[in-house]
């Protein structure tokens, strides 16, 4: 696998490699992906592969980080994902250690042919990716590559579903209909454990956990209005697969359609 000159592989203990996660940052995983992380956790049937594409070096930072460089950050960012990725069983862990402009550079072919290699080397089966309306520029700059490496390759060689997931904005607005339902109910130990090892997030003040297992929480209780709760904790997925199945589909348009489709409900 060729990947950038600063790309780093972290292997963990077993070589199954089904779910696929490609995310913007340090900690994106844990907070998108959960469902992922729980299909893989100690099973020997499913294995999830974590990419990391920014460096970590422009993060937020304040107490005991406040006065570290961007250098010392990067690495403090990168401990705390390598230890996540052991606490939650991942086949393998790979940080391209991109910086935030050159992931939003629409001119730039690197994060993109980077991860066409890591498809190609793990053929995942399923692959999930930030959604395309989620509000940070740089995840929407991770998921335009995503889906570009993605239509670049040949059809049996891409993932059989690619979902976009919640961060920067949840899914709650999607139409019932369009809404992919991941059950993490008996998991929340394990999500709690993958997020708290984000301390420099913790105390730069971020309460990524509290605020991911809430969502998760929320969507559970408020995703039917007329029947009880099926599931005490529930991520939400965009079904992104038209995508890479149809490549003269709009990525823009799709994500209109689907926000006209929100109108249309508060419309009628």
């Amino acid at each position: 696998m060729q990947l950038n000159k600063k790309a780093e592989v972290v292997n963990g203990k077993k070589q199954i490699y089904t779910e696929l996660v490609v995310v913007a940052h340090q900690d994106d995983i844990e907070i998108m992906c959960p469902q992922a992380i729980i299909k893989g956790y100690q099973s020997d049937k499913y294995g999830m592969v974590g990419v990391v594409c920014a460096d970590g070096s422009g993060s937020p930072r304040s107490g005991p980080f406040a006065s570290m460089t961007n250098e010392e950050m990067m690495k403090v960012r990168r401990l705390e994902q390598i230890k996540a990725a052991e606490i939650g069983d991942y086949s393998a862990l790979v940080m391209l250690n991109y910086t935030s402009s050159e992931l939003k550079d629409r001119n730039n072919p690197s994060p993109k042919n980077d991860v066409k290699e890591i498809v190609l080397n793990y053929k995942p089966e399923t692959m999930y990716i930030h959604n395309l309306a989620d509000k940070h520029p740089t995840h929407v700059g991770t998921a335009v590559n995503c889906v570009k490496a993605l239509r670049e390759l040949p059809k049996e060689a891409r993932p059989k579903k690619l979902y976009g997931c919640e961060v920067w904005r949840n899914l709650d607005w999607l139409a019932d209909e369009e809404k992919v339902f991941f059950d993490l109910t008996g998991y929340e130990q394990l999500m709690r454990d993958v997020l708290d090892v984000y301390e420099s997030q913790i105390a730069g003040g971020k309460e990524y956990c509290t605020a991911a297992i809430g969502r998760r929480a929320g969507n559970a209780t408020f995703s039917a209005s007329h029947g009880v709760d099926v599931a005490e904790h529930v991520a939400y997925g965009m079904d992104l697969t038209p995508l890479i199945e149809d490549d003269s589909i709009d990525p823009k348009q799709f994500i209109v359609d689907k926000i006209m489709q929100f109108a249309k409900d508060i419309l009628v």
